[in-house]
């Protein structure tokens, strides 16, 4: 159990995520982190866990989507924003999850709580900036500076008590490969990309 709330405060949409990430990740625990202003309180995320994978770290959200018991003017069919984030980093001999990954996707949204972005699978971020949050965090420099954004290929879509959510894995490219994603598709270099790395792991030396 990852989510830091008295016993007996209902956390369904939360348990939910738990679930699937148990199903996927079964007796492993992971770092988990919260966000100081509380998410009562700001944008920030309620929080993030990172799981240790076959040679990456699997990033997932918790606040996006309604954790707790909804509201009764909100739309039963999906919870929130309808969706949480991932993101896969490539993992090197670290013992434990880097930190900045933690801190760009809490960035992320706080951008779609102040904007009310709808993240959708094939959108794009350009953050003209690396996406490791570079030199402001403990991130690598990276040629990546946007983020593509498409179905998580192993979470899915699950079915909570509080609607549907929807896992969007945002995936670094460059600015070249924005370039032939808005002369083709997201769609297709993300396909190229899997080629050679098909869960769409973020890898930061990759140019």
């Amino acid at each position: 159990m990852t989510r830091d709330v008295e016993d007996d405060e209902a956390a369904p949409g939360w348990d939910a995520i738990d679930a699937a990430l148990g199903r996927l990740y079964p007796g492993v625990e992971p770092r988990h982190v919260g966000y100081v202003p509380p998410a009562a309180f700001s944008a920030n995320l309620q929080g993030c866990s990172a799981y240790p994978a076959a040679g990456h770290w699997h990033y997932v959200t918790y606040g996006l989507s309604e954790l707790y018991s909804p509201g009764a003017e909100d739309d039963p069919e999906w919870s929130g924003w309808g969706f949480e984030l991932t993101l896969r980093v490539v993992r090197g001999s670290e013992a434990e999850a880097p930190g900045w990954p933690f801190t760009v996707l809490n960035q992320l949204a706080n951008f779609i709580n102040t904007q009310g972005v709808l993240v959708e699978d094939g959108h794009r971020m350009d953050l003209r900036q690396p996406v490791t949050g570079h030199p402001h965090t403990d991130g690598p420099d990276t040629a990546l500076t946007v983020f593509a954004f498409t179905v998580d290929p192993e979470l899915g879509t699950i079915d909570t008590p509080n609607g549907k959510v929807v896992f969007y894995q945002a995936v670094g490219v460059t600015a070249e490969e924005k370039s032939r994603m808005q002369q083709t598709s997201t769609r297709e270099v993300l396909d190229q990309i899997a080629g050679s790395s098909p869960l769409l792991i973020t890898d930061p030396a990759r140019v």
